[in-house]
This record gives structure tokens, sequence and C-alpha cells, in this order.
């Protein structure tokens, strides 16, 4: 594994970039998104249903595509940061970070010492089974993408302080948790989640830190970039499949209905 991580350096410059989630656990899929130019794709290990191997398995998929590999983890749990990171991913998102301390943690455990608490190995992927062990050691603290979800009323209150941590790339605004969390099951439109959110928009760009959200439509995202959202995720592999077979079998019913 190389370390130049060519999404945080955009970031760092101020660009625009676009994203996907990676839910199914699938090489095929991260195979075929990596294909169509994103640059980076998050492979998602809270919610979906895969592990180390298949991480591996969709991170050698992407080899040669010259997309940046990222993995939500499923907590903030340093073994499994520690674990992921191994594989040879180029950053993070860890959800459900709601004060300084938990994103304190978050950027320790991304991290080798004097810096952080990162368990030090030449043998696994990212670097390189033993042949690349010195250049990574070197510079993956500072290769390593960080970014922590803001997902409930803690985290918006807190969100100074964890802004102020140094190591802190940006947030992710998780709206659907964010809603839910604050007693708005699933409806992230209503005008106190919208609140919420312009808040943390707010703050999140006065530090010039990056800004990141999902998507759900082009429009959508043409709107958050506007906005000066950085990171939008603009599809996701089961998601979007889903639609386009469940659309293109109601186009077929419509025009042959079988009475």
């Amino acid at each position: 594994m190389t370390v130049d991580n060519r999404v945080k350096r955009m970031l760092r410059d101020g660009k625009k970039t676009a994203g996907a989630w990676l839910q199914i656990a699938s090489p095929f899929t991260a195979e075929i998104l990596a294909r169509a130019g994103f640059d980076w794709l998050i492979v998602d290990m809270e919610h979906g249903p895969g592990d180390i191997l298949t991480l591996v398995g969709q991170l050698q998929a992407m080899n040669g595509s010259g997309v940046v590999p990222l993995v939500r983890a499923p907590w903030n749990d340093f073994v499994s940061i520690k674990r992921i990171l191994d594989a040879g991913v180029y950053g993070l998102l860890v959800p459900y970070i709601n004060s300084g301390e938990e994103a304190a943690a978050a950027v320790r455990a991304c991290r080798y010492p004097p810096h952080g608490i990162r368990g030090v190995a030449g043998s696994p992927r990212a670097q390189g089974y033993g042949q690349n062990v010195r250049e990574y050691l070197e510079h993956a603290n500072d290769a390593i993408l960080l970014i922590v979800a803001a997902e409930t009323p803690t985290a918006v209150a807190n969100l100074d302080d964890i802004l102020a941590v140094d190591g802190v790339d940006g947030v992710f605004i998780g709206p659907m948790d964010l809603a839910t969390s604050m007693g708005y099951l699933g409806n992230p439109a209503h005008p106190s989640v919208q609140e919420a959110i312009a808040r943390i928009e707010e703050k999140v760009l006065a530090t010039g830190k990056v800004l990141g959200t999902i998507s759900s439509t082009w429009e959508q995202a043409q709107r958050l970039y506007g906005r000066g959202y950085q990171m939008v995720m603009l599809m996701a592999d089961g998601v979007s499949l889903a639609k386009q077979a469940a659309d293109t079998v109601a186009h077929f019913r419509q025009a042959y209905p079988q009475g």
C-alpha cells in the first residue's frame, strides 16, 4: 500500500469529492463502483454484513482503479479500528461520536505512538506484508483520513469540543440517525432536525474542516455541494440496485399488465 491519500489532499485543497456506499459486502459491486470513477468508496461495516475478510476482498477488487477506499467502522473501538486500518484502508468514518473525549479516542485509535495507541506490526496488508513497513509507519498518521459522525442531539451540543480535537478531519451528518434520536423517527425533513443540521453546517464550515453527508438525488447533492459540503454520498450499491430493479419492473408491468 502506498501512503499517499489523494482524497485527503483534495479535501485539504477545498475540492469537492464524490463517493458511494458499499453496503452488501460484495467484491463485485466494489469493482463496478470503483471502475465508475468515484473519488472514494466507503465500505459499511456498521450496518453492512461484512467482516475483515470480506473487506479485504472488496479492497482487492478496487486495486488499480484510483478510488480511495474508506470504511465506516462498526464502533469507536480501537481494536476494530486497528484491524480495519491494517487491512489497507485510507480512512475511517467513525459513528456515534458525542463528545470531544470520544473524538480524541478515535484519533488515538488511528495513530501510531506517540500520537496514538494503534498497534504496530509490519506484516499486515497495509504494510505490504512486510515489504513497505518503514514508509507506511512514517506516513500513516498523516495519511489516514478521520471523519466523525454527528447523529445525536448530544453531538450537536458538544460539537465545539469535537471540532477542537486535533486529528479530526471532518464531520459527517447522519440525517436519519439524527432525526430519530431527536424523536422524529425517519423524518430528517422535520424543521427541528433541519435546524440542527444547519447549526452543524455552520460550525463545521467555520472551522475549515470537511463536511459530509448523504444525498438521495443528484439535485439534492448539488444543493449540498453549494452549501459547502465536500463529501457527498451519491449512491449505495444495494439501495441503488434495488431501486433500479423496482423501477424497471414497474415500467414493464405498466406497459404489459398481466391481467
